[in-house]
């Protein structure tokens, strides 16, 4: 495991078969970061299809993405389609808390089955910034403070518990660097 913060690095290359994983509270920005690192490789052909989220397959099996009694229907599917994508080789985004020790290693699982790299993002935010990006408009919904002051107590477990995961490398964002640059450098036929 390289573990690298994102405050070293503006511009972050990784291989084209990568599992990208989001871990951090609600409100940290996870899928605000996801859909700009898509834009970023818009060119070269990525789609928003390359982003599984969590929130939009719990919506997909119930339609209501904030149906936690939901939940296990809707990570089997979240599962499913990681899987499915990484057989075809393709750019996958895990987008969800995966603030749990379980989550992040049945993603690691998957990611090794497939052969594929593994990318963490752990989204160091604040109680302050987290709810202000739950506050906002364009979210569509509001998790609230008593849900972000949980997960916030999880993702301080989560930072000492993943230093003794088996990830790739691991970036650490934070207010003063939410949005390095990452480019894939794609495999030669």
């Amino acid at each position: 495991m390289k573990n690298i913060s994102a405050h070293d690095a503006q511009r972050i290359v990784l291989p084209e078969r990568t599992l990208i994983v989001l871990c951090g509270p609600a409100g940290a920005g996870k899928s605000t970061f996801a859909r700009t690192t898509i834009d970023q490789q818009k060119q070269q052909g990525y789609r928003a299809t390359g982003i599984v989220s969590s929130d939009y397959c719990r919506a997909l099996v119930c339609d209501d993405e904030t149906n936690q009694q939901a939940n296990k229907d809707a990570f089997d599917l979240f599962y499913y389609i990681i899987h499915k994508r990484m057989f075809q080789g393709r750019l996958t985004i895990a987008d969800s808390t995966a603030l749990q020790a379980d989550a992040r290693k049945k993603l690691r699982e998957l990611a090794s089955r497939h052969q594929y790299f593994t990318c963490l993002f752990l989204f160091n935010m604040s109680l302050e910034t987290c709810l202000r990006y739950d506050q906002h408009q364009a979210r569509g919904r509001i998790v609230g403070e008593q849900v972000i002051q949980y997960h916030l107590n999880l993702f301080q477990l989560a930072m000492k518990d993943v230093e003794h995961e088996a990830w790739n490398v691991i970036h650490v964002l934070d207010e003063q660097h939410p949005y390095p640059e990452i480019t894939l450098k794609t495999t030669p036929a």
